[in-house]
């Protein structure tokens, strides 16, 4: 009877819903951000850096992740790493890929100071906590602040994020042998990792992809999907 009514007591609140829950979330908000994985994270798995992505960024996952960032939640970042790593280590990727080192995109100093921690750091911990691969969190590293991404266009974001990335001082020393995985939490058009991919790739560095906890939607998925849904059968009209 005690230990039920210390249950209650440290019980904590679920972040996103502000409930009573047993764990890290409630039950209905688990279930609704578990929802939002991608039944095939693979899908975009093509090209020059190809992305794995675990979710579609909108309703509950985008919800969490702007906890996870801005209501200092890091517990949310731990809990979907997790989640990334089981779909990585279901897919074919993970069978053709069996040495990798991953490096999480990072903040600049000044917000990695206001926030207390980079939520994709957090993302690749738990990731390689089960995928078993090594994590190198200063692989890269920010060296100019930049403003935020949303609402500005394809060139304005590679005018906001030129030369904002240099390689770390451990791979400038000794490069990976192993290529390299970028991790970020959301993936819009590409830009931020395709900047950070190509400092890498100038020292001779491997990039092997990019893993996401999400993905916007943009206006090439939809004509794609478009594409692979069956035709419907046109019925005669006698």
């Amino acid at each position: 009877m005690l230990k039920g009514l210390l249950s209650v007591f440290t019980r904590s609140n679920c972040p996103l819903c502000h409930r009573a829950a047993a764990r890290c979330l409630c039950g209905d908000c688990l279930r609704q951000l578990q929802s939002s994985q991608l039944k095939n994270c693979s899908e975009f798995w093509r090209g020059d850096l190809p992305l794995f992505a675990w979710g579609i960024y909108g309703g509950q996952l985008k919800r969490s992740l702007a906890v996870l960032k801005y209501e200092n939640c890091p517990q949310l970042g731990e809990l979907m790493g997790c989640w990334l790593g089981k779909a990585w280590l279901n897919s074919p990727i993970y069978a053709k890929t069996k040495k990798v080192t991953v490096v999480p995109i990072p903040l600049h100093p000044k917000k990695l100071k206001q926030r207390g921690y980079n939520q994709a750091e957090l993302i690749a911990r738990s990731f390689c906590r089960l995928t078993g691969y090594s994590l190198q969190p200063q692989g890269l590293e920010r060296v100019r602040e930049t403003k935020a991404l949303y609402g500005l266009s394809v060139e304005q974001r590679k005018d906001n994020l030129k030369s904002a990335f240099v390689v770390g001082k451990d791979f400038q020393r000794t490069k990976p042998r192993a290529p390299i995985l970028l991790i970020d939490d959301i993936y819009t058009t590409g830009t931020t990792v395709t900047e950070a991919s190509k400092k890498l790739i100038s020292l001779g560095i491997q990039v092997l992809g990019v893993a996401a906890l999400s993905k916007t939607v943009t206006i090439a998925d939809n004509k794609n999907s478009r594409k692979n849904q069956p035709k419907k059968k046109l019925k005669n009209i006698k």
